[in-house]
């Protein structure tokens, strides 16, 4: 089954995931302002506590939702049942995604979406789905949010 080779290879070189400069500093900054910071990702809830774990994420998040939870993306269920387990309402909630399934969850759900012109997606594609911004790298991302957030 293909689904079954995918994970044996994710599983394979999950160890070698590393996240882009200045990220965990973002993270700490936007904890340490008391912001509630959550993951509505399409993996699995073994693949997300396994990458959260290998890329020394784990506790910085408040909650999550992986797709083996609840419905994929682009349906906003995983952001409904965030902002409902911690009682924020959709307009003091933000979407920050690298596709354009993360900001079309965003725009279902009845969130702001901020996109990353450095993932999974073309930039060009977000525009449509009418985000605050779209980044073009961490240092931009985390200035927009230092203003805006």
């Amino acid at each position: 089954m293909l689904g079954d080779r995918y994970r044996h290879h994710y599983f394979a070189i999950q160890h070698e995931i590393s996240l882009f400069d200045g990220i965990l500093p973002m993270l700490a900054d936007l904890k340490a302002r008391g912001l509630l910071l959550t993951v509505a990702t399409g993996k699995s809830r073994r693949g997300l506590d396994e990458a959260l774990a290998t890329a020394a994420l784990a506790g910085i998040f408040d909650g999550s939702r992986t797709a083996d939870q609840t419905a994929g993306k682009p349906d906003p269920l995983m952001l409904h049942e965030l902002m409902a387990e911690f009682d924020v309402p959709a307009e003091r909630t933000l979407m920050i995604g690298d596709t354009t399934h993360d900001l079309q969850m965003a725009l279902n759900a009845g969130c702001a979406s901020v996109g990353v012109s450095y993932g999974a997606h073309e930039p060009d594609t977000f525009a449509a789905l009418s985000p605050l911004f779209v980044a073009h790298d961490v240092a931009q991302l985390n200035d927009w949010l230092r203003l805006n957030v």
